[in-house]
């Protein structure tokens, strides 16, 4: 009785597992192992520029507010902190997304199909330099804290 129960539940799991692993779409690309080397090549300048980055949108988002005077004053030392956090962070989780997003890109290099992105800030965001070459998007000094434009 208890084997049968047992097998039915690694009957269910396996079920559950193979209908939430069911591949999605193909949309007929090979941006996968392009986004991933852009990731992980351009991720250590997005982490060498937090502090600027970080310093810029806190120093944009306090002249739009129209924050107290004490705010004023308190904002640019937590927030500047506070963004320097996030940015890092941020950029950080764009190098581990390009890591994991390799080995399905080799795979999926000769079948002409992709995957959804892991991680989709650094194509969302306001960059310091944004440049399409053929090859990749040279998109780097990404802004993680502001609220996105596009």
């Amino acid at each position: 009785m208890i084997l049968a129960a047992c097998r039915l539940a690694l009957g269910v799991a396996l079920l559950a597992l193979v209908v939430t692993a069911a591949p999605q779409p193909s949309h007929a690309t090979t941006d996968t192992l392009k986004r991933s080397a852009q990731n992980m090549l351009l991720f250590p300048l997005d982490l060498a520029l937090s502090p600027y980055v970080s310093t810029k949108a806190v120093v944009n988002m306090w002249r739009e507010s129209d924050d107290s005077t004490a705010v004023k004053i308190a904002y640019p030392v937590f927030g500047v902190a506070w963004a320097f956090g996030i940015e890092a962070g941020a950029s950080l989780l764009r190098g581990v997304a390009g890591v994991i997003e390799f080995l399905p890109g080799l795979v999926l290099l000769p079948t002409d199909s992709d995957m959804k992105p892991i991680y989709e800030l650094p194509e969302q965001q306001e960059a310091l330099v944004d440049q399409e070459l053929p090859f990749m998007n040279v998109r780097f000094g990404v802004d993680y804290v502001s609220p996105s434009t596009f």
